[in-house]
């Protein structure tokens, strides 16, 4: 019998499958099993702050080939599509497996030896120190690397390189959220686990796309939905999780901190705030009391674009129920006033007495895997480990005792990430080493992140695969994915978990902390990076966070194997860790108590105009993470969500697929339409995983924030027009000698936008 197979036409195939359906055969036809023994090796996911677990999936041959889900008390059980995926990345044929180096850019790269890639990093780094200072030479790390790579990114800069100049890219995530926390309650993290989302008795989640972007905590929410808890959700687009609220607040994008002011001028207004709770466990109230009393719900209505009436009903049901929470993300913080927006948010929980109570509190969504635990141990430009202060000259003493430095020989604090790029532009900076991390697609104002690095005399990359910055380097060196090392990350709860080797990196690579270990005793420092591995590491970093705030002292390897998971602080291996801040009624200010801040509204740094009357606001999508350098390569994800789109409301008069031009006061580029009706018709959005020509980041301005330096990535003022022809997607950078891998390039030609996944658009595929 022959096998009848039909054509899928375009309004009834998602997009990027029809050449898969029409090519013959079903999904499964011809797949068979071929493993006759395996062994899993129990392990955290290598992306978001959720922090899965999973178990890898490992041959006789000491190779991984897939994955299972693993009944972790974060996940039970659940992955979500990228988690799922992620195991391919491991032995993928783009893996770099051998350094690459060039003398000039005007040359190719060519593969060279370790030593040879080594000595001559050495050696620049030396030319450029000697001629200049030893700040003109910078570091950046990132937030998605194990915490003892993050603490050997910060002592590596200072101790090896001797520059004041490291920073990372979780500058681009979590900064405003750690300084609004450490302003009110002197400590960087949330104030509650996951699973208090599930006592709560109303849920706020301001500016966080939580079905998209941490899809495995949507659990958490529908657990407290299940058991009775409203659902507010502050978002300029109706996401899926904002789709099922009680209320959707849908403001104008740089305008939350009208928002919540206003809110808590109704709770008041009407006697709702706990006065007994504020006069024992905060300052500042009274300021703040009459800062808010220029916020009426009036005002808000008419910065924000919402309601009234909407203000009075949330600021009733928060401060009415009996537990209540507030969770947000990037949404709120990627703003020139991150810090404030963020603070509105604490000033409400403060308000109504929900701090530090089972099922009431505050937590901040991290978006990297490790954006918690990378900034606590010294990456950050102004702390060292343990989240001391390099400004303070005790908590120096204290970490050069540890290193066995002179005080003398400890820079000062240095500049953030975008600031460092400015500093390239001026040649303040002349030689650069960057560790996980793709600022070519993830910094703002494209043009500006090009010429900063453009303008490096010399410039090394460490990576897995080849970025788009790595493209631009003098030297990549070929490093290790997380499955292929041990290590810890913190994911967004503050819970430290282990990571676990599961197979043997490639002949030719090496591991992070042992690149940085070479360099360091090329550069006269090796005595002080004498590691074999991470568990050296780590056994320094917790005498370097003994007695801090960010302590992690309690918590060993084995232990984290034992518990699955300690969240710090944790000053002895006999404590049970601090999965609840605030408990005892004190926070980690001198009184103990919460410092409540005012703040007054600005409007956003991209002023709008006739010429640019939007708001274009930026974010992720479910298949793809930061700027893509690994999703992007994975068939399944780059199947899923082939390119990106702009999201437009049907007032604009597009149609599905039409070629949409967007343009900003830093470029234009064309897009397929996404037409829908989950989005303000002042508003657009564009997804931000690929690089120029369809970068969203060619969009973005390069405002920050004056307390965090966090860029403005949600809002810049813009217009969208008719285009003539959608921009190519372009295919991920690879070695030389090596094409992009083919099964995950066949999508990228689609020209249709994928189906709105909040299901509210005008289901018309042009």
């Amino acid at each position: 019998m022959t096998e009848q197979h039909t054509s899928l036409g375009p309004t009834i195939a998602p997009p990027g499958t029809r050449a898969f359906r029409d090519a013959g055969g079903l999904p499964a036809d011809r797949w068979h099993a071929d493993q006759t023994g395996e062994t899993l090796v129990p392990t955290h996911c290598c992306f978001c702050g959720v922090q899965c677990g999973m178990y890898l999936r490992v041959d006789h041959g000491g190779r991984v080939f897939g994955v299972e889900p693993r009944n972790h008390d974060i996940n039970r059980m659940r992955l979500c599509p990228k988690g799922i995926n992620a195991y391919q990345q491991i032995n993928h044929p783009d893996r770099l497996t051998a350094p690459l180096m060039r003398r000039s850019r005007d040359e190719p790269f060519r593969e060279a030896s370790w030593e040879e890639a080594l000595d001559f990093t050495a050696a620049e780094v030396r030319r450029i120190q000697q001629a200049y200072g030893a700040d003109a030479f910078g570091m950046l790390g990132g937030a998605s690397l194990y915490t003892e790579k993050t603490y050997l990114v910060g002592k590596f800069a200072r101790v090896a390189l001797r520059t004041r100049h490291v920073d990372y890219n979780g500058r681009l995530c979590m900064v405003s959220a750690a300084g609004a926390n450490k302003l009110a309650f002197g400590i960087d993290r949330a104030g509650n686990p996951f699973s208090d989302i599930l006592l709560t008795d109303c849920l706020l989640i301001a500016g966080s796309n939580v079905g998209e972007c941490f899809p495995v905590m949507t659990q958490y929410v529908w657990g407290a939905r299940d058991r009775g808890a409203t659902l507010i959700v502050v978002d300029p687009r109706e996401t899926a999780i904002a789709r099922t609220a009680d209320v959707h607040v849908a403001l104008k994008p740089g305008t939350d901190s009208v928002f919540f002011n206003a809110v808590l001028h109704v709770i008041v207004a009407e006697g709702l705030a706990d006065e007994t709770f504020l006069a024992e466990r905060t300052t500042g109230w009274e300021q703040v009391k009459a800062t808010v009393a220029g916020y009426p719900p009036a005002r808000a209505a008419e910065v924000c674009g919402v309601p009234a009436e909407q203000v009075v009903r949330v600021a009733r049901m928060f401060a009415g129920a009996d537990k209540a929470m507030a969770w947000h993300a990037r949404g709120i913080e990627h703003h020139s006033q991150g810090v404030e927006n963020c603070l509105t948010v604490i000033n409400l929980c403060a308000a109504t007495g929900n701090i530090g109570r089972p099922g009431a509190g505050y937590g901040t969504i991290t978006g990297q895997g490790n954006g918690q635990g990378g900034r606590e141990h010294g990456q950050k430009s102004d702390l060292l480990p343990g989240g001391r202060s390099i400004a303070n000259p005790e908590h120096r003493r204290q970490i050069c005792e540890i290193w066995g430095i002179d005080e003398t020989e400890l820079p000062l604090a240095g500049t953030s990430m975008m600031e460092m790029v400015w500093q390239m532009q001026r040649q303040e900076i002349r030689g650069l080493i960057g560790v996980c991390n793709n600022p070519f697609v993830s910094l703002p104002h494209y043009a500006t992140v090009k010429a900063g690095y453009d303008a490096l005399e010399f410039h090394a990359q460490f990576d897995f695969f080849l970025s788009e910055t790595a493209t631009n380097a003098h030297v990549v060196f070929p490093v290790t994915v997380w499955a292929e090392d041990e290590g810890v990350m913190a994911n967004a709860e503050a819970r430290v978990v282990k990571h676990n080797k599961a197979q043997d990196p490639p002949p030719g690579v090496r591991t992070d902390t042992w690149v940085l270990c070479e360099l360091a005793a090329r550069l006269g420092a090796g005595d002080k990076f004498a590691y074999t591995g991470s568990r050296d590491v780590f056994e320094e970093l917790r005498t370097a966070s003994a007695g801090t705030v960010n302590d992690y002292y309690g918590i060993t390897y084995e232990r984290l194997e034992e518990t699955g998971g300690i969240a710090w602080p944790c000053p002895s291996t006999d404590h049970p860790g601090t999965p609840r801040l605030f408990e005892d009624g004190r926070t980690y200010h001198a009184d103990g108590k919460i410092h409540l801040q005012t703040v007054e509204w600005h409007p956003p740094a991209d002023p709008y105009s006739d010429d640019f009357p939007l708001s274009l606001t930026t974010g992720r999508t479910v298949a793809h993470f930061l700027s893509g350098n690994q999703t992007r390569r994975l068939g399944g994800l780059v199947e899923q969500t082939p390119r990106p789109w702009v999201e437009v409301h049907p007032s604009h008069g597009f149609r599905n697929g039409d070629p949409v031009r967007v343009v900003t006061r830093r470029g234009a580029e064309t897009f397929p339409a996404l037409v829908t009706e989950a989005i303000r018709p002042d508003t657009v959005f564009i997804p931000y995983h690929w690089p120029a020509p369809t970068a969203a980041n060619v969009f973005t301005i390069d405002a920050l924030d004056p307390r965090s330096k966090i860029p403005e990535y949600k809002v810049c003022a813009a217009r969208v027009e008719a285009g003539d022809a959608i921009d190519p997607v372009p295919a991920p950078p690879t070695a030389p000698g090596l094409t992009a891998y083919p099964e995950t390039q066949v999508s990228r030609t689609d020209p249709l936008p994928p189906t709105a996944p909040q299901g509210r658009g005008t289901a018309e595929r042009s």
